[in-house]
């Protein structure tokens, strides 16, 4: 069996660390707690190798304490702190052990000062407001909506679920689109080396034979030439534009205009209309779960939506909502965004008053569109790209051997 080195709370909020042997990290926490201790992180030992020691260099601490507050640490903060609420702890207790031993610097700054707004006399909602940054509106929202209706341990598993989803998605989003940028990335530099160190070499070689240079040739000479005496030019310049690009995403107008088009994009377009209807769904429907007003809960959703459309398209919905208006015809008019299937179910949901449920299968029917569209898409982005690279590999063998066949065809 395997030695785990773990991290617990006993019942007075007192952290105990140790090692001991067992077949999994389940049947690890089983038997901590059959001695009145709650388990709250356990690794496998291993000895103290290379890594380890990287691990303990200034360098490393300095990249700790830039780091931004992640998803995960938030994830593991809610279920650590529904376990440790649940077992009895008091609040100000349980936060007191998750702020000490939090690995994220930043994190367990924000949590002492969480815990000492709270001793002081704050909510815990109002003093996570202070640090919103970190938790965002949804988060502390819900929080509110827990400690007002005394089903905080619940609140706190239902955030650790919708964060660890959101996490998932977005890993597999990022992850199926690393190795097309890394083909591109190594495309791109090869074939600035080749601009540099090969092309002239060809093109001695061709005036030396006094070849006709014809257009595709003289288009791969001025770019050997462009790149080799103004690279840092061309580079500066990209940087340039990249910047403007950004500048331009962060502005409420390019935003629209970039969501937009990426909404139309070929395969991309359909997998982020999935993305933003599955967060809508699963979001939603843990706020309406929560108790959260309808109107409120639209609100909230809008706001963690990546999407422009989809956040302008939710929050129209919780203005017109306070008419008197279902929100499956509402959400009908933006047919683009979402589908008829989604307002066929959130229809039935109202009619039915079960909408939260029908929300959270919604969600889950998407996620696996999600899932499955992710595994397949470096099938598919993978022979476009060899097209690609093998049509410009072509252009640059043909464009400069053509000229020497036909010099040495002539003699």
């Amino acid at each position: 069996m395997p030695l785990y080195t773990y991290s617990a709370a006993n019942q007075n909020g007192e952290i105990v660390k140790g090692e001991q042997e067992a077949e999994s990290e389940k049947k690890l926490a089983e038997a901590l707690k059959s001695d009145s201790i709650f388990l709250l992180e356990a690794t496998i030992k291993q000895a103290l190798g290379m890594q380890s020691l990287i691990a303990r260099a200034n360098i490393v601490e300095l990249f700790l304490r830039l780091r931004p507050v992640s998803t995960l640490d938030k994830m593991f903060f809610s279920r650590n702190l529904s376990v440790m609420i649940g077992a009895g702890l008091s609040l100000t207790k349980a936060l007191d052990a998750l702020s000490r031993e939090a690995p994220n610097p930043k994190f367990r700054a924000c949590l002492s000062e969480v815990n000492s707004a709270i001793a002081g006399g704050k909510s815990f909602a109002d003093a996570l407001r202070v640090h919103q940054a970190i938790f965002g509106e949804l988060f502390i929202n819900m929080i509110e909506v827990g400690e007002n209706s005394g089903k905080l341990t619940l609140i706190l598993k239902l955030l650790a679920r919708q964060m660890k989803k959101d996490h998932e998605l977005k890993s597999r989003v990022h992850g199926a689109m690393m190795y097309p940028a890394i083909i591109v990335m190594a495309v791109m530099v090869i074939g600035s080396l080749m601009m540099i160190y090969v092309v002239p070499t060809l093109v001695g070689t061709i005036r030396e034979l006094g070849a006709q240079i014809p257009p595709t040739t003289l288009f791969i000479i001025w770019l050997s030439e462009s790149i080799t005496h103004y690279g840092l030019y061309i580079l500066a310049g990209l940087m340039a534009i990249v910047y403007l690009f950004v500048h331009m995403f962060r502005t409420v107008a390019g935003k629209e205009v970039f969501d937009r088009i990426a909404l139309h994009l070929p395969i991309f377009g359909k997998l982020i209309r999935q993305f933003n209807i599955a967060r809508f769904s699963r979001t939603l429907s843990y706020l309406i779960t929560s108790g959260v007003p309808i109107v409120r809960a639209l609100e909230i959703t809008s706001s963690v939506l990546g999407n422009a459309h989809y956040r302008k398209a939710v929050h129209s919905a919780s203005e017109e909502i306070q008419k008197g208006a279902p929100l499956h015809a509402l959400l009908a008019q933006s047919p683009t965004l979402f589908n008829p299937l989604v307002i066929q179910m959130i229809g039935v949901g109202e009619e039915t008053g079960t909408l939260g449920s029908m929300l959270l299968r919604i969600a889950i029917f998407f996620e696996e569109d999600v899932n499955n569209a992710t595994k397949n898409l470096s099938t598919l982005i993978e022979p476009i790209l060899m097209i690609v690279i093998g049509m410009a590999v072509g252009f640059f063998v043909i464009s400069m051997l053509q000229p020497i066949y036909s010099s040495l065809g002539s003699l």
